[in-house]
């Protein structure tokens, strides 16, 4: 029995070694490590295969519970009114000064603070714009149910309406992006330069640089990205991942729970 517990124990902390590294076969693995230590302590120390398989299927199977107990009975606004607000205060997200200074030296100038509110939810974004480099910038908090989490992103349109976007969003999207975009996400927490230039080398390589970008004017920032909002919830209605809850909002539908488990089980893997 006492070999079986250090067997178990030895392959869990081997595996939260893993997943310290920034390696992604190494992350990887330490991911599927979890899941064989708990494949382990039900068969070694629950005796049996089967209550092995039921441990390791944990993992799997933990996100319906948030599904069920919370995002089922979640209902959202249909639409998205961006408002004028102020910043939030260094309480609610030290560092966002520091953040703004940084898109500011890379050349992108402020143009506005907007967010929509819905119940205990508020998605804050600070604009900006670079008319050298024909590309919007943004930084953006989320609050929800007493939990925030930030992100930065930078999009830049083409005259054949595609839209370039690369962002560090922590985790996989809860919702289908809008046709003819084309998502660059970058893992970690860079800083605001480096995510930058992350930016400008995919612009590099999906067009030929500032000049095949469509020039925005910075008073339509906030306007084209009220749209986008609007279009991604009709898109998401029509894949059936969302569904209407009367008039004025909008819930996720079974296929989306489904669509919403399938995205932890990606980000479970670091496949996305």
């Amino acid at each position: 029995m006492m070999s079986s517990v250090l067997l178990v124990v030895g392959v869990g902390v081997l595996s939260m070694a893993l997943r310290s590294f920034h390696t992604p076969v190494l992350f990887r693995a330490g991911t599927l490590g979890l899941v064989a230590t708990s494949f382990l302590a039900g068969w070694l120390l629950g005796g049996s295969l089967v209550v092995g398989v039921m441990f390791a299927s944990t993992w799997f199977l933990l996100p319906w519970l948030e599904i069920l107990t919370r995002v089922r009975r979640m209902r959202l606004p249909l639409h998205r009114s961006l408002e004028k607000c102020p910043p939030p205060p260094a309480s609610h997200f030290p560092g966002f000064s520091e953040l703004s200074d940084e898109l500011e030296s890379a050349g992108y100038e402020y143009v506005d603070d907007v967010n929509w509110r819905h119940d205990d939810s508020r998605h804050f974004y600070r604009l900006f714009y670079s008319a050298p480099k024909r590309t919007a910038g943004a930084i953006c908090l989320v609050e929800q149910d007493g939990v925030s989490f930030y992100y930065a992103s930078f999009f830049s349109r083409t005259p054949d309406n595609r839209l370039l976007l690369t962002w560090n969003y922590p985790f996989s999207y809860g919702m289908h992006p809008l046709p003819r975009t084309e998502l660059n996400r970058v893992e970690g927490m860079p800083g605001i330069k480096e995510l930058g230039d992350e930016h400008e080398v995919f612009l590099a390589a999906r067009t030929g640089g500032a000049g095949d970008l469509v020039e925005s004017d910075m008073a339509t920032i906030r306007v084209e990205l009220e749209r986008d909002l609007k279009l991604q919830i009709e898109h998401n209605i029509d894949k059936g991942i969302l569904k209407r809850d009367g008039e004025e909002m909008i819930r996720y539908s079974v296929r989306g729970m489904f669509f919403l488990w399938t995205q932890f089980l990606r980000e479970f893997v670091r496949l996305s």
